[in-house]
This record gives C-alpha cells, structure tokens and sequence, in this order.
C-alpha cells in the first residue's frame, strides 16, 4: 500500500534526479505506481472515499430503540448492563461476544445525541496568590512503627505556582491537625499566600439550610492570619487540583524512598516524620528558583501564631506518673512528687520543671487512654519484681513483639522467675538500645536457640582493647646540626 511519505518522496526524487526510474526506486514503489501519482498530483490519503455501508449486519437494530430510551432516561448506563438486559429479556438472540458492537453502537449515538460532558477549564496559576491544603491517607504504603501497622494521614500543604510543599503527620481531618499542619507549613516558609483554599471538610465548613458556609472557627483562624479562605464544590475535588495532584507525587516519591531503605518499619513515629521531612526538603530545593521569584509576592506572617499551647500544671504521683486531659503519661520516677507545668500542643507535650525542659513525648491519639515508657520505671522494677505480673500498664512493658515472646519463652522453662529474667532483658534495651537487643532476640530465635540472660549480655559488652604502650626516643639536637651544615655545603658547591 502505497503511503503519503512515500509519493512525497517520489516528487522530491524527481526534482533532484529528473529520472522516474530512479525516483520510483528511491520511493520503493514501481515505475508504474510512479507514474500514476505524478499524473494524478494528489496524495493516497486524498484518494480515499468514506464509506457509507455496512459490511455486516447489525444484531442491535430491531431493539435500537429500546436502547435508545434506555439512554436517555439513564444516561449512566454502561454497555456491559444493557446487554445483560438484553440477554435476559431476549434468550439465545445476543452473546456476551456482542459487548464491544454495542460499545462502539452507543459511543457512536453519544457523540450526537448524548449528555454534555463536565468542561475542565484550564487556569492561569499565578505567584503568590493561592495555597492549598488537603489530607491524603498513607495506609497503602504498609508504614510499620516498631514492627506494628501505623495507620495515619498526611497533612499536605501547597503553594500552586512555584510547588513548594509540606507535610506533617496526623490521624484525623479535625480542626486541630489541620490549624497545626497550617501553621508548620507557613511559619516553616516565613510567608503565607493571602487566600487559601480547602476542600469542604466538616473542619471548615458546615451545612446550613442546604449551603456550605465556613465555621466561625475557621473564620476566626483564617482572620488571624490575615488570610481569605476559600473551598472547592462540594464533590469537585479537581478544583482543588494542585495539591490533590500532588499528593500522587509525593505518596509515589516516600514509596521510592521506602524501596530504596529495604524496609517499611521505624522504630518511632519522630524517626518515620524526619523520613517524610527528608525527602520533602529535597523535592523543595528543586523548586528553590520557581521560589525566589514568588516568595516576594507573598503578606507577612502575625506577629504570633494561634495555635499557642495550652498549658497545665501537674504533679507526678507515686506511680510515677502524670494525668493530663484524661489520659496517662509516665517521667522518669527521679520526678515524683514534683509539681511540673505541661505545654500541650495538638501532637506533642512538653513538660517543663520552672523553665527546664525535662520531657517532650507524643500525644495520645483518640482509642489510647494511657503511655507507659518502660525505661522510666524498668529500674524500680527490678528491686520489685513482684509487681510486674498484675501491673495495670503491664501490656507498654513489651515494647516489641519480640520482647512478648521472649518474656512467654522464659516464664515456661522458668514459671517461678521467668518474669524476672524477663525484666532484666528489659533493662538491657534501656541500657544498649531496644533495637540492638531485638536484633540479638531475633538472631536467637532465628536459630532455634534459647536467648540466656547470660548470652545476651556477653554480646552487648563492649571489649576494650589494650592500648599499646609507645615510647618515644629523645633525639640528639647535634644530628640536626649536622644534616643542616651538609645542606648549606651542598647547595654552596
């Protein structure tokens, strides 16, 4: 079949060798197939005639126009239910087979007699006029905090022109995750946009005789900043499109990041966040130029932020532990009776002894009601033992799945003392790491052997190696008189 490159080859051939023999050569087509497009002066695709006729017949025509008003009434129906239809009502008289003619049938009618389509209107993204915030849920990413599932949403924060971006871990879409992940993103860039936009999330807007209207929290907040807030339509998420985009990017970059590491699993929620913060800070240097020249465009942040900490004063009871906003937090036991004031932010609490930080810790997300660290009380354990059967915090003492085995492996070879043993394993992560002794448990088990106190502790001490004793010789003062004098003769001969 002879193309359009073809015969415009053949003509430029022919005004550079006036030869049709060797033009049709050059082509690759015959001499008579030359000469039939040099006298016809037009191109193949210029040859052909649409056709009118069908080659075969069409199954669907005697019920046309039950499908026809099927359409109409029902816009959304699909090919595949119709045909079920149509077999169902009509046995033996359509195939499954028959799914891609109708397919090709409907399209066809769509195209003059269906529904107007939704128009997505580009827009012209201008510097310094717009951010934009949303949540995405990172539970496809299989994240593990110490061995268990973590699952968690980011908040994700945007500048739509220059891309510039931020994310901060959170739980829920609440008022207070999307406040504080507001205000990281903004105070981390020294600026703000003047209007920025969210989706319609029960944090901002509320249902009012059928009106979404924005809360006067959210207002209040807003106004605090200086800054209009806006939101798509309800339903239309691509109105929020930079960010909603973005959030593909970014979940597909930690993805990579996590491949690369070898493993999905963190020892604590703050090592996974400075993960996070690592690779959105060097997407962000890519974007530094784009940056420079929007930033300028940008208001000035207050001179305070909002979202100030509340702040209580607790006291560290006998059991070594303080009770803030109905839920329980151990310190170090060195503290009981100490009067201490809590900074309490939306996800952390800092606990301060007259102006000493002396604790920061996570706070505790909706479901959990107390937060026991092993290594504040592991050493009043030991003198106690006792204790630790009916601990009423007792589940936070096996930090690792590991541990919980380790602990039922020594209390059936040693039901009296197993507990005991156990407890000193426990002091042994607090001492050398909880990760390095999981490591030795794991290799232990692994082996099918039995992980002895006595064994574990011979691979955590550290030997010190002998340091060899130099001695250093007294150089004789005349050697280096000598070698100078023998360097002034030679440079002077």
């Amino acid at each position: 079949m002879i193309t359009d490159q073809q015969v415009q080859l053949l003509r430029f051939s022919m005004t550079k060798y006036s030869n049709q023999k060797i033009a049709a050569a050059k082509s690759g087509m015959s001499e008579r197939s030359a000469r039939k497009y040099l006298k016809i002066k037009a191109l193949p695709s210029e040859l052909k005639k649409e056709r009118h006729w069908r080659t075969r017949s069409n199954i669907f025509e005697p019920v046309w126009g039950k499908i026809e008003n099927m359409l109409i009434l029902s816009p959304g129906l699909t090919a595949k239910t119709i045909l079920s239809y149509l077999m169902s009502q009509h046995p033996g008289q359509f195939q499954i087979s028959n799914l891609r003619a109708l397919q090709r049938q409907i399209q066809l009618w769509k195209s003059s007699y269906g529904p107007d389509k939704e128009i997505i209107f580009p827009q012209d993204i201008r510097p310094g006029r717009q951010s934009q915030s949303d949540y995405t849920r990172m539970d496809s990413l299989r994240v593990t905090i110490g061995g268990k599932l973590f699952p968690h949403l980011l908040f994700h924060f945007m500048l739509p022109y220059s891309k510039w971006e931020d994310a901060s871990i959170c739980f829920t879409e609440s008022f207070d995750s999307l406040t504080a992940g507001y205000e990281r993103a903004v105070w981390k860039l020294g600026k703000q946009a003047p209007e920025h936009r969210t989706d319609n999330q029960s944090a901002v807007s509320t249902n009012i005789k059928g009106k979404m209207v924005f809360t006067e929290r959210w207002q209040e907040f807003m106004k605090h900043y200086g800054v209009v807030p806006t939101s798509n339509n309800p339903g239309k998420g691509h109105e929020n499109g930079s960010v909603e985009k973005s959030h593909d990017l970014l979940k597909k970059a930690i993805d990579q990041a996590l491949l690369l590491r070898g493993t999905r699993n963190f020892n604590s929620q703050s090592e996974y966040a400075d993960f996070i913060q690592t690779i959105v800070d060097d997407r962000n240097k890519a974007r530094s130029a784009v940056l420079s020249e929007e930033i300028d465009l940008l208001q000035d942040l207050p001179s305070c932020k909002y979202n100030a900490p509340v702040l209580a004063l607790v006291r560290v009871s006998s059991a070594s532990t303080v009770r803030l906003q109905g839920g329980i937090y151990s310190v170090p036991s060195r503290l009981i009776g100490y009067q201490l004031k809590a900074c309490i932010y939306q996800s952390t609490i800092e606990l301060y002894y007259g102006r000493r930080l002396i604790q920061t810790m996570p706070k505790l997300v909706s479901g959990q009601s107390y937060a026991i660290n092993y290594r504040h009380i592991i050493t009043q354990l030991i003198r106690k033992p006792g204790a630790f059967e009916d601990y009423k915090y007792r589940d936070c003492l096996f930090p690792r799945v590991i541990f919980r085995k380790t602990y039922d492996a020594y209390k059936k070879l040693y039901p009296s003392k197993g507990h005991k043993l156990y407890l000193k394993i426990l002091q042994l992560a607090a001492l050398h790491g909880e990760n390095i002794v999981s490591q030795i448990l794991e290799k232990e088990f692994a082996l099918g052997k039995y992980p002895s106190l006595e064994k574990i502790t011979n691979q955590l001490t550290v030997k010190q190696e002998v340091c060899p004793d130099v001695k250093v010789s007294i150089i004789e003062l005349k050697l280096y008189d000598t070698l100078m004098q023998r360097l002034f003769q030679g440079a002077s001969s």
